[in-house]
């Protein structure tokens, strides 16, 4: 065997490998998971509101679910599909949840709407999970109306680059914690120590004295977690800026010395 076969050997037996490794570690990953899921058929002026919202949670710690897609087909009462519609997701967090929405107006009338998902596409995260800080909501004001639920607020961001454009989603649940509906917007350029104004009027729920709470919340918009990845890798803004009002300690109270007879080698 000559120096060139053994050298050509050796590449083949770590691409064989590296293959089985990423193999494995792909067969170890847990699914993403729908922890709930609703959907609502109204009837509006132009025709049918078909409504859906839930929650999709990643238990992998370490990896982004990205290249979501959900697939929502909507029926007649004779079995005839009148609506058939594929949704991007935005990419769901390590150990996090991806409350989502969305909605389609068909012509004719639905009787029943279904909902399935693609599998995600897992990416390793490049920052640990307790980087991936949450979009801080504030000021949430709502009204209830008879064509809809207004819901108003703002959006901020902890992290020292401005963000390009986040997902706002509002999830609709009665006073049990069942969730009704929901609604989605977006807000762009959302920068350091700013905030940006939502407003969305969700009508994907018929009886509006049923809603008790608007659960809102935000996240960087697309199916990639670059966007994410990029702010987190810019680093947050710290959350105490301003120079101590107290005076200085007269001794230092840091750690004392170790008597001579207690020294450790």
């Amino acid at each position: 065997m000559t120096h060139s076969t053994r050298i050509v050997g050796a590449l083949a037996l770590l691409l064989l490998a590296g293959c089985s490794s990423s193999e494995e570690q792909a067969a170890s990953l847990k699914p993403l998971t729908v922890k709930e899921q609703v959907s609502s058929i109204l009837k509006k002026d132009g025709g049918y509101v078909v409504n859906w919202a839930g929650v999709l949670t990643n238990g992998n710690p370490w990896h982004f679910g990205e290249h979501v897609v959900a697939t929502v087909i909507a029926k007649d009462a004779a079995g005839k599909e009148v609506v058939r519609l594929e949704q991007p997701l935005d990419a769901v967090p390590p150990a996090g949840s991806l409350p989502f929405s969305g909605e389609v107006v068909a012509a004719e009338k639905p009787t029943q709407v279904s909902v399935t998902y693609r599998p995600a596409e897992w990416r390793l995260a490049g920052r640990i999970v307790s980087a991936f800080q949450p979009f801080p909501v504030s000021d949430v004001m709502t009204v209830r109306g008879d064509d809809g639920y207004l819901v108003v607020g703002y959006v901020g961001s902890p992290y020292r680059l401005p963000a390009s454009s986040l997902a706002v989603t509002a999830l609709l649940r009665d006073k049990e914690g069942r969730l009704l509906g929901g609604g989605s917007t977006f807000v762009d350029d959302v920068r350091p120590k700013d905030t940006r104004r939502f407003v969305m009027n969700i009508e994907s729920v018929a009886d509006t004295g049923k809603i008790a709470k608007a659960e809102v919340t935000a996240r960087t918009w697309g199916s990639s977690s670059r966007p994410y990845e990029q702010l987190a890798l810019g680093g947050s803004v710290p959350v105490h800026q301003g120079k101590p009002t107290t005076a200085a300690f007269v001794k230092d109270r840091g750690r004392q010395g170790m008597a001579a007879a207690d020294a450790r080698p």
